[in-house]
C-alpha cells in the first residue's frame, strides 16, 4: 500500500499543522489518517507548569456549554472505552490516576504505552484528565490501541484491525478521532474500516468518530467512518456554541458519483456538534494547551456517552435497539441554533447537552 503523503502546512509557524489528504489505491480500500484534522496547538498558550489562565477559562466555558456542570456526581465509572489514535503519553501528571486496562500497538509492536506523535495523548486527556484539566469521563476503564504513525498516518487495514481488537477487548464504547474520504466504489466492494464499525454495532458498542476538519475546502461529506449510519458522526463549535469554521459538512441528500445514498433521521451527518475549537488538552511531557479540531468535539461525545452508562448502567448491555434508541436520544436532547427546526448538514440535530441526553434517555 502507498504511503500517505502529507500536504505542506500553510499554517502559521505558530500552529503544529498535522494535514493529510487522503489517496484512495484501491477501489476497495481507504487510506485513513489525520485527515486533515489540524491540531492547532497555540504555543503562546503552552505552559509547562501547568494549565494557564486562558485555558482554565476555556475549560469552564466547554463544562457549562454541554451541560458537564450539572453532572459532575457521574465520572464513567464502571464503563469501558476504546480510543484508537496515535497511542498514549501515561507519564503525563494529569494521568497519574489512569485505569488503564489496555493497550496494542499496531504500528510498533511495543509493550509499553507511548506517543510519537501527540494526539491520541491529547484526546485521551480530554476523557480522562484528572489533574489540571478535568476529563469528561475521567473514571472510565481506558483501552488504547496505536493505528497511528508518528506521522500521523495510518492505513485502513491496520485501522480495522484495532477497531476488531477492541471489539475483543469487550469496550463499551469506540472513539475514534480519525478519518478519510471514501471512494464510491466502498458501497459495491466494502471497506475495511466500515466493515470493522459495523461490527461493532453488531457487538453493541457504540461507536463515535469525527466529521472531518475540511470547513471551507470540505470535500462534499463527513469523513468515514462517521459517513456510517450506525456511527455517531460529531462536528465542532466554538465557546460560544457557533460552528468551528473547520468543521466539515455531511452531504444528506444523495449523489450519483461518488455513490452515496439519501440518509434519513436519526443518522443524518453529523449527528451532533460538540466542542472544537481552542479546546483544552494535555500535551505529551507535562504540557498543557488549546487544539483545535472536530477529533476533539468527538471525545467530548465518548465521553457523553460513558457518562450516560454510568448514570444508567442498564443500558449497557441494550445491544443494537439501545444503539438505535440512542442516536433517537442524542438527536431529541441536543441544542438547535437559532432558527434551526431540524437536521442542519452542519451543526447536525444540534449541540451536545449531557444533562438533558441522561434525561431524554429515561423519559
Amino acid at each position: 500500500m502507498d504511503a500517505l503523503i502529507p500536504i505542506p502546512s500553510d499554517e502559521t509557524s505558530n500552529d503544529f499543522d498535522f494535514i493529510k489528504k487522503i489517496t484512495t489505491v484501491a477501489v476497495s480500500v481507504l487510506v485513513i489518517g489525520l485527515t486533515y484534522f489540524t491540531w492547532q496547538i497555540i504555543t503562546g498558550e503552552i505552559s509547562l507548569t501547568g494549565p494557564n489562565s486562558l485555558v482554565l477559562e476555556k475549560e469552564t466555558d466547554f463544562d457549562s456549554l454541554v451541560q458537564f456542570d450539572d453532572v459532575d456526581n457521574l465520572s464513567g465509572d464502571g464503563v469501558s472505552v476504546c480510543i484508537v489514535d496515535s497511542g498514549l503519553d501515561d507519564t503525563h501528571r494529569d494521568l497519574g490516576g489512569l485505569n488503564l486496562k489496555g493497550w496494542f500497538d499496531f504500528i510498533g509492536g511495543i509493550s509499553s504505552p507511548y506517543d510519537d506523535n501527540g494526539h491520541g495523548t491529547m484526546m485521551a486527556g480530554i476523557l480522562v484528565a484528572d489533574g489540571g484539566l478535568t476529563g469528561i469521563a475521567r473514571d472510565i476503564d481506558l483501552y488504547v490501541a496505536k493505528a497511528l504513525a508518528g506521522n500521523g498516518s495510518g492505513d485502513d487495514s491496520t485501522v480495522a484491525e484495532a477497531i476488531d481488537w477492541c471489539i475483543s477487548s469487550g469496550v463499551n464504547i469506540i472513539s475514534l478521532s480519525l478519518g478519510g474520504a471514501t471512494s464510491g466504489a466502498a458501497i459495491i466492494f466494502g471497506d475495511a474500516v466500515e466493515d470493522a464499525v459495523d461490527s461493532a454495532y453488531d457487538a453493541g458498542i457504540v461507536v463515535v468518530a469525527a466529521a472531518g476538519n475540511d470547513g471551507e475546502d470540505d470535500d462534499g461529506d463527513v469523513a468515514s467512518p462517521g459517513t456510517v449510519d450506525t456511527v455517531i458522526c460529531v462536528g465542532g463549535v466554538d465557546a460560544s456554541g457557533n460552528l468551528w469554521s473547520g468543521s466539515s459538512v455531511g452531504d444528506n441528500n444523495g449523489r450519483v458519483w461518488p455513490i452515496l445514498l439519501p440518509r434519513n433521521s436519526p443518522d443524518e451527518k453529523p449527528e451532533v456538534v460538540a466542542p472544537g475549537h481552542n479546546v483544552p488538552v494535555i500535551i505529551p511531557g507535562d504540557s498543557w494547551g488549546l487544539s483545535s479540531g472536530t477529533s476533539a468535539a468527538t471525545v467530548y461525545v465518548t465521553g457523553a456517552v460513558a457518562l450516560l452508562f454510568d448514570a444508567h448502567p442498564d443500558l449497557i448491555e441494550g445491544g443494537t435497539n439501545m444503539l438505535d434508541n440512542l442516536k433517537q436520544w442524542i438527536a431529541d436532547s441536543s441544542q438547535k441554533r437559532n432558527g434551526q427546526d431540524n437536521h442542519d448538514d452542519y451543526y447536525g440535530y444540534g449541540l451536545l447537552q449531557i444533562k438533558d441526553l441522561i434525561a431524554t434517555s429515561q423519559a
